[in-house]
């Protein structure tokens, strides 16, 4: 089996980034970008992407899959489910630091569209290139303009002057 045949690890790393998150006090956020697969709020998304809180206090029924990220939140006072596949996300980070992992997402890769497509998929992905910071954030500079905690009406606001990290895509 070589890297193009074997499973993404990309779920794997989110799913630990969000206990990193979650065990140390931040508030995770995911950042997606948005095609026609990716079940969210329309009205939310801007550039083609939109970032998600997804902390246990902003979600209910939770499930980092290998294939999606599934979870119910308010938007504006309104219930919605949402439904993002596991290769539109473009990264995982910590609201309060910006410290997380990037991924690679290709606007012409070919997404899922449905659970049913996975065994079609899988053969065809690409392994990504991971890049991974501790000291510094890592993230897409677009994410910095994207709405955060308001997105969903339920995430915890808290009114610190600090500013927010900035961040910055790295190839």
């Amino acid at each position: 089996m070589n890297a193009q045949e074997s499973p993404s690890t990309r779920p794997y790393l989110v799913r630990a980034l969000y206990e990193w998150c979650t065990d140390n006090g931040f508030t995770p956020y995911v950042a997606v970008m948005v095609d026609d697969t990716v079940q969210v709020p329309r009205e939310y998304v801007q550039d083609g992407e939109i970032v998600l809180n997804v902390s246990f206090e902003a979600t209910s029924s939770l499930k980092l899959g290998n294939d999606f990220i599934e979870f119910k939140a308010r938007f504006g006072g309104k219930p919605r489910e949402i439904m993002v596949p596991m290769n539109r996300v473009m990264a995982i980070y910590a609201r309060e630091n910006g410290q997380g992992m990037a991924f690679p997402v290709n606007r012409g890769e070919r997404v899922l569209e449905s659970p049913a497509d996975l065994a079609v998929a899988t053969s065809s992905t690409t392994p990504p290139n991971l890049v991974v910071s501790a000291a510094e954030s890592v993230l897409p500079a677009a994410l910095s303009a994207v709405p955060k905690a308001q997105d969903i009406e339920s995430a915890p606001t808290s009114p610190t002057s600090a500013p927010r990290p900035t961040l910055t895509r790295i190839k």
